[in-house]
C-alpha cells in the first residue's frame, strides 16, 4: 500500500514492478518506431531496380515517413496533451505496424510512398507522447535512467531495422525485410498495450489557439532556440544524406556490396550510444559551445575521409562522422532543454520537427549532387551543411548557454 501511495504522489520509483513495466513498454515502442522509420534505407538500390526510379526518387521512401513525422509531431503532441499520452502511443504504434505490413505488399512505387507516409504519421504520435509520459509518471530521481533507456532503444531500433531489412533482402527480397519489421512491430504494439501502467499524473491541457500562438512567439523571440532548431535540421539532413547515398556508392564497382553488407554498415550506430553519453557529460564540464564545435569538426573530418577509395577508410570515416553526429545531437538537445524553461514540451516538439524535416528534405536533396557529381559532390554538399553548424555554434556561444 505504501509503495502504491508513493508512486501515485511522486511517480514510479526505480526498482518497482510498475517502473520496470513502463520502461520495457516504452523501450519496445521506441525500438519499433525507429526500426520501421528507416527500414527502406539499406534497400534503396533494390527499389530503384524494381520500380525503375532514380536514386533520388528511391530515397523518398525514407523521406515520406520522416516528413510526415516532422509535420505531425507538433499537432499530435498537442492532441496528446489534451486527450492522453497512452491513447496516442497505443493508437500510433498499432497504425505504424499496419502500414509497415501494407508497405511490404505495395504494388507500385506510389503505393509504397503512401504507405511510408502513413507509417510516419502514425509514428509521430509516439515520441510526441512518450517523453511527456516519462516526465510525468516517473519519479524525479529515476527519470534520467528511464529517458536514457528510451533513447538507447530508439537508436537500437534504428540500427536493427536497417540491419534486419538488409539481411532479409539479401536472402529473400526487400518485401520480406519490410514484412518482418512489420511483424516485430505488431508484437511491440501488443506489449505496449499489455505492459504500460495507466497514467496517474496526466492533466489535460487547453488547445486554445491564442495561448499556443503566444508560446510560439516567445519561443521564436529567444535569441538561441531558432538557431538550435536549424542545427537539428542540418545535422539530421546530413546524417540521412550520407547513409542514403553511401549505399549506392558501395553497391557499385569496385565494391559491389549486397544489401546485407550495406545493412551491416548501420552497426556503426553503436558508436552513437557511446558518443552521446560522453558528449553530454563533457558538455556539462567544458561548455556546450566548445563540445559542439569539436564534434561538428569531427563530422567534417569523417565526411572528408570517405573520399578515400579503400573500403576500410570509408568505414572509418563513416564511424568518425557518426560519432560526431550523435554527440552534436546530444549537445544540441540538452542546450534546447536548458533554454526552453517552462515551455519545454512545445520547444521539444519544434526541435524534433526541425530534426526530422531536415532528414526528409535535405537527406533526399543530396541525391542531386550524387547524380551530377558522384560522391565528391555529396561530400562537398555535406561539408557546407556542417560548416554552417560550426558557424551556428560560434554564434550560440555569444548569446549564452542558458
Amino acid at each position: 500500500m505504501g509503495e502504491r501511495q508513493s508512486e501515485a504522489s511522486d511517480g514510479l520509483q526505480a526498482g518497482t514492478a510498475a517502473f520496470q513495466r513502463a520502461n520495457l513498454a516504452l523501450a519496445l515502442a521506441g525500438f519499433s518506431c525507429f526500426s520501421l522509420l528507416y527500414g527502406t534505407q539499406p534497400v534503396l538500390p533494390q527499389l530503384t531496380s524494381e520500380f525503375a526510379v532514380s536514386p533520388g526518387e528511391a530515397s523518398l521512401s525514407v523521406a515520406a515517413g520522416t516528413a510526415a513525422m516532422a509535420f505531425l509531431l507538433i499537432p499530435l503532441s498537442l492532441l496528446a496533451d489534451r486527450y492522453g499520452r497512452e491513447r496516442a502511443m497505443k493508437a500510433g504504434l498499432v497504425g505504424a505496424a499496419l502500414f509497415a505490413l501494407l508497405s511490404a505488399l505495395a504494388p507500385s512505387f506510389l503505393a509504397l510512398l503512401l504507405c511510408r507516409a502513413a507509417l510516419g504519421a502514425c509514428i509521430a504520435a509516439v515520441p510526441a507522447a512518450a517523453m511527456a509520459y516519462l516526465g510525468e509518471e516517473i519519479a524525479p530521481d529515476a527519470r534520467g535512467r528511464a529517458m536514457g533507456l528510451y533513447i538507447a532503444a530508439n537508436a537500437l531500433g534504428g540500427m536493427s531495422g536497417r540491419v534486419v531489412s538488409g539481411l532479409l533482402t539479401e536472402w529473400f527480397g526487400w518485401r520480406y525485410g519490410l514484412a518482418a519489421l512489420g511483424l516485430v512491430s505488431v508484437l511491440c504494439a501488443f506489449s505496449l498495450w499489455r505492459l504500460l501502467p495507466p497514467a496517474r499524473h496526466f492533466v489535460p491541457r487547453s488547445l486554445q489557439p491564442r495561448l499556443l500562438l503566444a508560446d510560439v512567439r516567445q519561443i521564436y523571440a529567444d535569441p538561441g532556440l531558432p538557431w538550435l532548431f536549424m542545427v537539428a535540421f542540418l545535422i539530421m539532413g546530413s546524417f540521412v544524406g550520407i547513409y542514403n547515398y553511401l549505399g549506392f556508392r558501395l553497391s557499385l564497382e569496385p565494391y559491389h556490396l549486397g544489401p546485407a553488407a550495406i545493412g551491416a554498415v548501420f552497426l556503426l550506430y553503436a558508436v552513437g550510444s557511446v558518443s552521446s553519453a560522453w558528449a553530454g557529460h563533457l558538455a556539462d564540464r567544458l561548455g556546450r559551445r566548445r563540445i559542439m564545435l569539436i564534434m561538428s569538426g569531427a563530422m567534417i573530418g569523417g565526411i572528408a575521409i570517405t573520399l578515400a577509395s579503400p573500403l576500410w577508410l570509408i568505414v572509418l570515416g563513416l564511424a568518425v562522422f557518426t560519432f560526431g553526429y550523435f554527440a552534436t545531437h546530444a549537445v544540441a538537445s540538452s542546450w534546447v532543454g536548458r533554454r526552453a524553461r517552462e515551455r519545454r514540451g512545445l520547444v521539444s516538439a519544434l526541435y524534433l520537427s526541425s530534426y526530422y524535416l531536415g532528414g526528409s528534405t535535405l537527406g533526399s536533396a543530396v541525391g542531386w549532387p550524387w547524380t551530377h557529381a558522384g560522391w565528391p559532390g555529396v561530400v562537398g554538399t555535406l561539408v557546407v551543411c556542417i560548416g554552417l553548424v560550426v558557424a551556428l555554434a560560434l554564434y550560440l556561444g555569444r548569446v549564452g548557454e542558458s
